[in-house]
């Protein structure tokens, strides 16, 4: 769909943007579920279940974070 826009130097008609556009999912994250869950909220991380060890979604591993860079 067009519409009129006034400015000589575009032919006077604009193109409407498509719908919404999706970024694309991270580069370290698995191809599909099932992904891990966090071990301390049992929310889904960017891992599979596969993945050994204590898995941490991005929010607690950012908080994680900020507790031991302070502790001092």
């Amino acid at each position: 769909m067009s519409r009129e826009t006034g400015d000589p130097s575009d032919g006077g008609t604009y193109c409407e943007p498509p719908g919404r556009i999706e970024p694309a999912p991270p580069a370290g994250t698995a191809g599909g579920p099932p992904y891990a869950e966090c071990v301390l909220c049992r929310e889904p991380t960017e891992y599979p279940e596969s993945t050994k060890g204590a898995t941490l979604c991005p929010v607690c591993a950012w908080q994680e974070a900020g507790r031991t860079a302070c502790s001092g």
